[in-house]
């Protein structure tokens, strides 16, 4: 029991130091060349690295942590070049604006990363650290149908964003089509169901309530994304451009604002 607890303890502080390392070793560069370009590809990177790193620390492969592991590569390379593209076509992402030349508060944005970065990739660090496998069950399978059904949501509602502001017919306006019709925030919701799903997987496998504390990973995501960097922002946003705009209005009032079709 000793080794196993020192192994698991060791597994997350080698984590921790590396995910923090990247971040602030690539927060001193971003600082000297005032940019922000290569933010979210750092991020996702890390998520990717991680989870790649952790399974080959476990030693173990078992089809649950081989999959799951998988599912966070697959997000993690799909979103990151997806926002790098991104900002790259734009040249710049305004969250940004009067941060990029201050490196204390630049700092905190990369901080901030780490963070989230090691506490979303705790039900899989976990998971990971597992020496005895357990036979899959539904919440194994639940939990892979709710990471898809949250990847398809939010890969095919970045696609169409991205081609409606590709369009030059829509300058100016803002996108009510396709799946943002159903939902006001419909990659959101697909981020948030993509690390539920991963947790409800990972929790099949463990059998103590340290492990089970990693559900903070799906709430700390939720909370982000509803409460401080993803609707607020966007929101705050959104009313400078079109808050007159009685469409926009309308579209506000008559749309689900995360859970599609759920107002």
């Amino acid at each position: 029991m000793l080794d196993i607890e020192f192994i698991m303890g060791n597994t997350f502080a080698k984590a921790a130091g590396i995910d923090f390392g990247i971040q602030w070793s690539l927060w001193a560069l971003a600082s000297l060349l005032q940019t922000e370009k290569f933010y979210d590809l750092a991020g996702s990177g890390t998520f990717f690295y991680l989870a790649y790193q952790s399974l080959q620390w476990g030693k173990t492969f078992y089809t649950r942590q081989k999959v799951t592991s998988g599912m966070v590569m697959a997000w993690a390379a799909r979103l990151g070049l997806f926002l790098f593209t991104r900002v790259l076509k734009e040249g710049k992402d305004s969250r940004f604006n009067g941060v990029r030349g201050n490196p204390g508060r630049f700092w905190v944005y990369w901080t901030i990363q780490g963070l989230w970065i090691f506490v979303t990739l705790l039900p899989v660090l976990v998971l990971n650290n597992k020496k005895e496998d357990k036979p899959l069950t539904y919440r194994d399978y639940a939990g892979w149908g709710l990471w898809t059904l949250g990847f398809l949501f939010e890969s095919i509602a970045d696609y169409q964003k991205s081609a409606f502001k590709a369009n030059p017919d829509n300058a100016g306006k803002f996108i009510t089509s396709g799946l943002w019709s159903t939902s006001r925030y419909p990659n959101y919701f697909g981020e948030i169901c993509m690390w539920s799903g991963l947790f409800l997987t990972s929790s099949s496998a463990m059998t103590s309530a340290k492990e089970y504390a990693s559900v903070l990973s799906p709430l700390f995501v939720t909370f982000l994304l509803l409460k401080v960097s993803g609707v607020p922002i966007q929101e705050k946003q959104q009313a400078k451009r079109w808050g007159t705009n009685p469409d926009f209005i309308k579209y506000v009032k008559n749309t689900a604002k995360l859970i599609p079709f759920i107002w």
